[in-house]
């Protein structure tokens, strides 16, 4: 980081509680296709979107959007906001379940993750991805209008009111029809009858979702990360062993850019685990594994480009190996710096900082779970260690963000003296503690159970936590979004999806 930008960060964040969306009460169960499976912003922070297991995709906006908040902050008006409120939007059924019959395999609608595109034309673009199936929606302006009031005559009630005898006069005096008879309606049918005569009111702007395109058909293996490229055309998709490069306008089409599937599967020693692309340089992209390692590739070296990357790797951690050393090892998220130099990962044990320029060793390491190391035997027999948390970063740079259990969230700063950071219950009275986790349960990839020798359904986790504070084995915050331009985040617990400003 810039030396600049470490002395503005000269102490940790303050962070209050800000909104909460889909709260459930003490004690209420949660239906598993409720429970929120991806969180994203869009570049202007205007927009967010939230996925769940039951394929269902909810967009929420600001109350006021960053257009109106620099007017009003340039006029100098009292509308000034200090963080963004959001508000719902709209929400489409994104997936369905499916069966794959050559296979003989469910597919899950569970949103796996969400992207946004570049707007164009005032309306939105998202990705929206299950395991198998990639989606590119379009999600457009409406006005809606409520009808209070309709002025019809009360000669006229229905269409067959014109068709019935008390719709014909008596009045044969006043015949000017060939047949002798005159409809009375006609003389008495006011102009207001027309659709423009209904009273209503503005009831305000919706949105509705379309799918323009549909990417599928290209992985073998469950799809794990998209990620959107910066020249605004292409993108990724990737699984356990394949990369596939995508042109948003092009969707029976993709180019295997990585491949690390071996001629003998009995050879395979790591999966891929995310991938994403940086987000100024089109040619750059990177990817994790199981095994911990951070893949730098740049496109314009090669067409397969699995051979030609720059490898980051924790040389000092893989000193003392275990039996859990590869399975903790494992990085479940990547994101790039917007400084264009740095990449946050995450693996079950810790938050790392890495610069490019330096390969060999993380430039800072913020331990998580280091209190769970003594009990990973009762994690793993329990599944708890498989867990998968994001990561996300700052606007600036600055500051990082990760998800663990008893529904806590771990936020640090970087250039701060403290690398305990501050941890935050995710509830509406919301409270820091020290940093404290535990293990909970989680399902696995098929493919990715292979590089951890056999695979074992786990039991219902007992308490693993110690007596100095109780830990929930099965609440967990894993999904977690930091604002792009305000140090705003959004994090879920099960169906509850939560937002913290500082």
């Amino acid at each position: 980081m810039s030396s600049t930008a470490t002395s503005s960060s000269s102490s940790p964040l303050d962070w209050k509680f800000s909104q909460v969306f889909g709260e459930r009460r003490p004690g209420e169960d949660v239906d598993n296709i409720d429970v929120i499976s991806a969180i994203e912003f869009d570049k202007s922070g205007d927009y967010l979107a939230v996925g769940d297991r039951g394929g269902r995709v909810v967009i929420f906006e600001t109350k006021v959007t960053s257009k109106q908040h620099l007017h009003n902050a340039t006029e100098g008006s009292d509308d000034v906001i200090q963080h963004p409120e959001y508000r719902y939007k709209t929400e489409f059924q994104s997936h369905e379940p499916e069966f794959d019959y050559l296979k003989s395999v469910e597919i899950e609608e569970k949103i796996n993750k969400l992207k946004w595109c570049t707007t164009l034309n005032g309306s939105l673009f998202m990705l929206s991805t299950n395991d198998k199936t990639i989606k590119l929606w379009k999600i457009k302006e409406r006005k809606v209008k409520k009808v209070k009031e309709m002025d019809l005559t009360p000669y006229v009630s229905s269409e067959s009111a014109l068709l019935s005898e008390s719709s014909f006069l008596s009045h044969e005096s006043k015949s000017s029809i060939s047949n002798g008879h005159r409809l009375e309606w006609t003389d008495n049918m006011k102009p207001s009858i027309s659709p423009s005569s209904m009273n209503g009111e503005n009831i305000g702007d919706g949105a509705i979702a379309r799918c323009r395109k549909m990417y599928g058909h290209a992985h073998d293996y469950n799809i794990n990360s998209i990620s959107n490229n910066s020249d605004g055309e292409t993108f990724i998709s990737s699984d356990d062993l394949r990369i596939n490069l995508w042109n948003l306008e092009v969707s029976d089409q993709c180019f295997n850019i990585i491949d690390l599937k071996p001629s003998n599967m009995d050879d395979l020693t790591e999966v891929i685990t995310s991938a994403e692309f940086h987000l100024s340089h089109c040619n750059l992209l990177a990817y994790s594994s199981s095994r911990g390692f951070i893949r730098l590739v740049d496109m314009r070296q090669s067409a397969l480009c699995d051979r030609s990357a720059t490898l980051l790797q924790d040389t000092e951690y893989r000193i003392q190996k275990t039996f859990f050393t590869e399975i903790i090892a494992s990085i479940s998220s990547i994101k790039f710096a917007t400084n264009g130099t740095h990449i946050l990962s995450r693996d079950y044990m810790n938050l790392k900082l890495w610069d490019m320029r330096m390969p060999t060793s993380p430039i800072v390491t913020y331990k998580i779970h280091e209190n769970l190391r003594p009990k990973l035997c009762d994690l793993y027999n329990n599944d708890a260690i498989f867990d998968k948390f994001d990561c996300c970063i700052s606007g600036d740079g600055n500051h990082f963000a990760t998800g663990s259990y008893s529904n806590h969230m771990r936020i640090f700063s970087y250039g701060v003296g403290s690398e305990d950071g501050t941890t935050l219950e995710a509830s509406r009275h919301s409270y820091k503690k020290r940093p404290q986790q535990s293990g909970s349960r989680a399902r696995r990839s098929s493919l990715s159970n292979l590089t951890r020798g056999f695979y074992r359904h786990g039991h219902d986790a007992s308490e693993t936590g110690n007596s100095e504070f109780s830990c929930d084995l099965k609440s967990k915050l894993l999904h977690i979004s930091w604002h792009p331009k305000t140090n705003l985040i959004a994090c879920s617990t099960g169906n509850s999806l939560f937002m913290y400003h500082a």
